[in-house]
C-alpha cells in the first residue's frame, strides 16, 4: 500500500472526527512516512509496519468516544462509547455488551422502583376517586411510607448511576487498552 492509499483510507475512516482532529492525526501519520523514508524504507514497508488504516481508525474513534463520554456523560455519549468499544473486535461483543446490558437493567430497575414507590400516594387518591367507599386509613399511611422509601431509593439511584457510569467508562478504557495491545507497565 502506498502512502497516498494509506492516507486516503485513514482519512475516509476518520470521517466522524472534526476536521481539526482529523488533520492532526493525518499529519502525525505523514510524519511517520517522512521519517521512514529518511531511514531508507519504502512506502509499502512503512504502511505494513503501521498496520491497517481501518484498525487504526477504529482504535482512534474508540478513544475519542471514550474521552467524550468521560467529559460529558450523556446517554448518547455512553452508547457511542460502548459501540466504539464493540467495534474493536468481535470478542468485545460479549465482554462489553454483556456487562453494559446488565448494568443498564439494574439501573433502570432501581429507577422504576424508586419512582413507583414515590408515586404510590397518587394511586391511593386515584383509588378513592374510582371507588369512594374503599378508603382505608392504612392504605394512606402505607403509601406515605412507600413514598418516603421511594424518595430514598431515588436519591440512592442518582448516586449509584453516577458511580456505575464512571466505573463503566473506566472498564471501557481498560478494555480498549487491552484490545490495542495489552497493558504496559509504567
Amino acid at each position: 500500500m502506498t502512502e497516498k492509499q494509506f492516507m486516503d483510507q485513514l482519512n475516509a475512516s476518520l470521517k466522524k472526527l472534526s476536521t481539526e482532529e482529523k488533520q492532526d492525526i493525518l499529519q502525525d501519520y505523514q510524519e511517520h512516512f517522512a521519517i521512514g523514508k529518511a531511514e531508507g524504507k519504502t512506502e509499502e514497508q512503512i504502511a505494513d509496519a503501521l498496520g491497517s488504516p481501518n484498525k487504526i481508525a477504529r482504535e482512534l474513534l474508540a478513544m475519542y468516544h471514550l474521552e467524550k463520554a468521560e467529559t460529558n456523560v450523556t446517554a448518547g455519549n455512553m452508547f457511542r462509547a460502548v459501540w466504539a468499544g464493540i467495534g474493536l473486535g468481535f470478542f468485545n461483543l460479549i465482554i462489553v455488551l454483556g456487562p453494559f446490558i446488565a448494568l443498564l437493567a439494574v439501573v433502570a430497575a432501581g429507577w422504576v422502583i424508586g419512582l413507583a414507590f414515590s408515586l404510590s400516594p397518587l394511586l391511593v387518591l386515584i383509588n378513592v376517586v374510582i371507588y369512594p367507599g374503599s378508603f382505608v386509613l392504612f392504605d394512606l399511611f402505607a403509601s406515605i411510607a412507600l413514598c418516603g422509601l421511594g424518595l430514598l431509593i431515588t436519591i440512592g439511584m442518582y448516586h449509584l448511576t453516577n458511580i456505575l457510569t464512571r466505573g463503566f467508562i473506566r472498564y471501557l478504557k481498560l478494555n480498549t487498552s487491552l484490545v490495542k495491545g495489552g497493558l504496559t507497565n509504567d
